[in-house]
């Protein structure tokens, strides 16, 4: 009788530790889930810096804005044209997400039109040959999703060679005249150069009709300055 008491009673403390053991279980995988969890927002909360800095160019022409964000990769001793960057394959033009150009007025691009607007900035590249691409998606990483689909325009230019080589890459604004530049990717020894251009004259006539509400003081101030020159070049023989 006391050994059937004893296995009894050893049997009722091996279940108990068997119902602990199932029930610990549960909560050690949601204890588990919870500090993955965790660590991963903490990873995207920490903000480390990018090996290819950001950085952001503007230059207004006439009445329009040029806007151009980027990121800035180094050369670092490699070969970049034909190598890091092959030749006949569509490049982000920097590094890490889309490279954009923003415009804000219809613009003219290698005397073709281009609506007003931030577009995704790619470049074919050729050893005597540069295509630059204006893409309506502007939100992807790199060029990895990039589709021709989605362009909006394209032109063809060429490259030129640098006097000085930069070992990160960067984009300026050369050849500045009152109604154009030349936007210029420039890494490595080379640089490639679109014309951008503005319709000065139409802007400004778009902008008379607000300028009249204003006071007249104002008005006729502004009107001076932009009117002489918006006659003049209305008046000359086309």
């Amino acid at each position: 009788m006391n050994y059937l008491v004893a296995e009894y009673r050893k049997s009722e403390k091996c279940n108990r530790h068997n119902m602990k053991t199932i029930t610990l279980k549960p909560l050690v995988l949601c204890l588990a889930v919870a500090g993955l969890g965790q660590i991963a927002s903490a990873q995207n909360d920490l903000n480390l810096p990018d090996v290819s800095q950001a950085a952001e160019v503007k230059q207004r022409i006439a009445l329009t804005d040029i806007v151009i964000k980027y990121h800035r990769p180094l050369v670092n001793g490699r070969k970049i044209w034909g190598g890091l960057v092959p030749y006949g394959k569509v490049w982000r033009a920097g590094a890490n997400e889309n490279t954009t150009i923003e415009f804000s007025d219809p613009v003219s691009v290698e005397g073709k039109p281009l609506d007003k607007g931030t577009y995704g900035l790619h470049m074919i590249p050729n050893q005597d040959s540069w295509t630059i691409i204006f893409s309506k998606t502007n939100t992807g990483w790199g060029s990895y999703s990039y589709d021709q689909k989605e362009d909006a325009l394209r032109v063809d230019v060429k490259p030129r060679p640098l006097a000085a080589q930069k070992e990160a890459l960067e984009f300026d604004f050369e050849d500045l005249k009152p109604t154009s530049t030349a936007v210029t990717m420039k890494w490595e020894k080379l640089g490639v150069p679109f014309t951008v251009s503005v319709k000065d004259a139409d802007q400004t006539l778009q902008n008379i009709p607000g300028a009249i509400e204003r006071p007249r003081s104002v008005y006729l101030a502004g009107f001076g300055r932009r009117g002489a020159i918006l006659f003049d070049q209305k008046d000359q023989p086309r």
